[in-house]
């Protein structure tokens, strides 16, 4: 029975030619040999292809079944390593985009670009009330920096940058394999330049050609008000020097904030517990609040019960990214005496016979 080219890709006969080509790429992702799949399917995917993704060769498909040059149903095709693969290694790259290298890419060599230096993560512990004013902190970092004795070529100072003769300047060399399937053309960074393309006569002795050395940093980071345990602050190119001059990559910092035994902290507010007697709840009382701002004066009034909040304005946290302070909230707790005078139990007494 003839083949149905249409069919073997899964599109319909009005099939633009972008629609062929999406087919073609799902199927030769999912049935190439080099990836695991079926060399059968993907010939027949091929074959196909060869023909619709040709204006020419698809408009005579379409009228007479075949092709004039014998690509068609039933027409055998040239042998690829002699398994009846006509493989246009051109559309192949194409259709495979990154792994153009892998699927006979070598014609498409292309510099490679020097790479960004890494991120440096870290942590940093702050006190409570740091965290509330903000303060600033003295970072020491050994880290790999741009050689400055070469700038970060990797080349000695005067020397000249040729081109490699290995990649003839390219950055990239080709190897050629041969497997059942035909010849392979893999490409790869060239090891001599390192994917440069050039290299230079003489290579910086600071570095040995890196163009990186490592060294001490000492940096002062300022740390906001407000900011909350956890965050974390990114300073940027603070991190590892990039690969011959290239971009440096970030400093990362996690705040860890220490706790405080007097405070604790809600988002924006700050609470704390206030102990009080049992006749300054019932006859009322000012008394003395500790904030991060120092002391403050609460008046308590009379009959306030256990467990009262009372909220002192604008003593809390900073808002990290807008004006304002969250608030102080104190929570009375009334002491109840474990031990009581004579005097003392006897006054209760009368009270208690007054109903209080």
């Amino acid at each position: 029975m003839a083949k149905d080219f249409y069919k073997t890709l899964g599109v319909e006969r009005s099939a633009s030619a972008e629609d062929i080509k999406a087919a073609f790429r799902r199927l030769a992702m999912q049935h190439h040999p080099d990836k695991g799949g079926d060399a059968a399917k993907f010939k027949e995917a091929n074959e196909a292809y060869q023909v619709l993704s040709d204006a020419s060769k698809r408009k005579q498909y379409d009228q007479y079944g075949t092709t004039f040059d014998g690509a068609g149903p039933g027409a055998g095709g040239g042998g690829f390593g002699g398994q009846g693969f006509n493989i246009n290694m051109d559309d192949l790259g194409d259709i495979f985009g990154g792994f153009g290298d892998i699927f006979g890419g070598g014609q498409r060599r292309t510099q490679t670009r020097n790479r960004t230096g890494g991120d440096i993560h870290m942590d940093v512990r702050i006190d409570f009330k740091d965290a509330v004013f903000g303060v600033e902190r003295s970072l020491e970092l050994y880290r790999p920096a741009t050689c400055g004795n070469c700038k970060g070529n990797g080349g000695a100072p005067g020397s000249k940058a040729e081109e490699c003769k290995d990649c003839n300047g390219s950055g990239r060399v080709a190897v050629t394999q041969r497997t059942v399937f035909g010849v392979f053309q893999t490409a790869s960074t060239c090891g001599t330049c390192h994917g440069e393309g050039k290299k230079f006569s003489t290579v910086c002795s600071h570095c040995n050609g890196s163009g990186r050395v490592r060294e001490n940093r000492n940096l002062r980071v300022k740390i906001p008000a407000g900011i909350p345990d956890g965050a974390t602050i990114r300073v940027s190119h603070e991190g590892e020097a990039g690969e011959r001059g290239a971009t440096a990559g970030d400093l990362y910092l996690t705040v860890r904030v220490k706790p405080d035994a007097r405070f604790e902290r809600e988002e924006h507010d700050i609470l704390t517990s206030e102990n009080i007697s049992l006749s300054d709840a019932a006859l009322g009382a000012t008394i003395e609040v500790q904030t991060v701002d120092g002391a403050a004066s609460l008046k308590v009034p009379a009959g306030t019960q256990s467990g009262t909040v009372f909220r002192i304005k604008a003593r809390g946290v900073p808002h990290l990214r807008s004006a304002g302070r969250g608030d102080h909230l104190a929570t009375i707790n009334v002491e109840v005496p474990k031990k009581l005078t004579k005097k003392a139990k006897q006054l209760l007494e009368e009270l208690k016979k007054e109903g209080i």
